[in-house]
């Protein structure tokens, strides 16, 4: 199959353009490198670069390439940065994804699979958290995802697409090729693993929250694993809009991700305590029972030392990140 991804140059686009290639299909980047890196990609894989909202030349590179599904990854994705810039979070994911949708529509091209979130639950009223939980955004990345599925379920019937909305839990771990960079960096494990190989400590923001040791929880799953549930969604021909989270449904808090880190890493990794961060939720875990009933995924990198590790040895390879790959 012909896959256009957008913001396929990305830290989980260029695992998911890796997991494409090793499946036969044939992906397609599209991204405009604002946050990628282009030495994501091996050099074979066909690039455009472009904006989301350029839905002109979204079309053109969708017709050149024979497209015949759509992974759009392409988003702003830091919970701190949408309490500050609402209005380039909406701009961006809300305002791209209908870009998105526009492009597909005038040229034919019927399977979306789109990069959602499970911030758009806010503080859950029971975990796991089951796909119909009440959706209440506590900042505005997850409030932009939410409105976009919201597009998605009116948009697919209408003009009979596909649309699969994936709610991811929280990303980590790395390939041997591809690994986790942001610029600035705001996920909790490349920030611990940048802490061990530096030899400082690491902050931990709030430590009074409503959990068992007052710091915040949260569901981890491989990328590699949240790669292999897109490659699951492509499977899906039903028209309309479906939803499935995305995780291993085990819950980790701050302190127990650091304490798993100094035991891959053998750093001392001394605590900093700092005040709460707007915008964060208490705690996340995923009841993924959805997609493994219906689309067979199950997650083959559960373990959270397996995933601290390959993130660990990605880090360690690749010291500078992409500047000397």
């Amino acid at each position: 199959m012909q896959v256009l991804v957008t913001g396929g140059a990305g830290y989980i686009g260029s695992v998911i353009v890796e997991e494409l290639v090793r499946a036969g299909h044939t992906p397609v980047v599209y991204d405009a490198l604002a946050k990628g890196h282009l030495k994501a990609l091996a050099p074979e894989i066909p690039f455009v670069r472009g904006e989301v909202a350029d839905a002109d030349r979204l079309r053109t590179a969708l017709l050149e390439y024979q497209i015949e599904a759509v992974i759009h990854m392409a988003g702003l994705i830091e919970v701190g940065l949408s309490v500050t810039n609402p209005d380039r979070f909406f701009e961006t994911n809300v305002g791209g994804t209908i870009s998105v949708l526009r492009a597909m529509i005038d040229v034919g091209v019927r399977k979306l699979v789109f990069s959602s979130t499970a911030a758009l639950y806010g503080d859950p009223e029971q975990l796991p958290i089951a796909e119909d939980a009440p959706t209440q955004p506590t900042n505005p990345y997850g409030q932009s995802k939410l409105m976009a599925e919201q597009m998605m379920r009116w948009v697919a019937p209408a003009h009979g697409l596909t649309c699969t909305a994936l709610r991811y839990f929280n990303a980590a771990g790395a390939t041997e090729r591809n690994g986790e960079m942001h610029d600035p960096e705001t996920h909790l494990i490349p920030l611990v693993l940048k802490a061990a190989a530096e030899k400082r400590a690491i902050p931990i923001f709030g430590t009074d929250y409503p959990t068992a040791d007052g710091t915040t929880v949260r569901d981890y799953v491989h990328v590699v694993d949240l790669a292999q549930a897109h490659l699951r969604a492509l499977s899906r021909e039903e028209p309309g809009l479906r939803i499935y989270n995305v995780g291993n449904g085990n819950g980790y808090s701050v302190r127990q991700v650091i304490e798993a880190a100094r035991e891959v890493t053998g750093a001392e990794l001394p605590i900093e305590e700092q005040p709460r961060r707007a915008g964060d939720q208490v705690a996340t875990v995923a009841s993924s029972e959805r997609i493994r009933r219906e689309l067979g995924w199950e997650p083959q990198h559960a373990d959270l030392r397996d995933i601290l590790g390959s993130a660990w040895r990605w880090m360690q390879s690749h010291p500078k990140g992409y500047e000397e790959a």
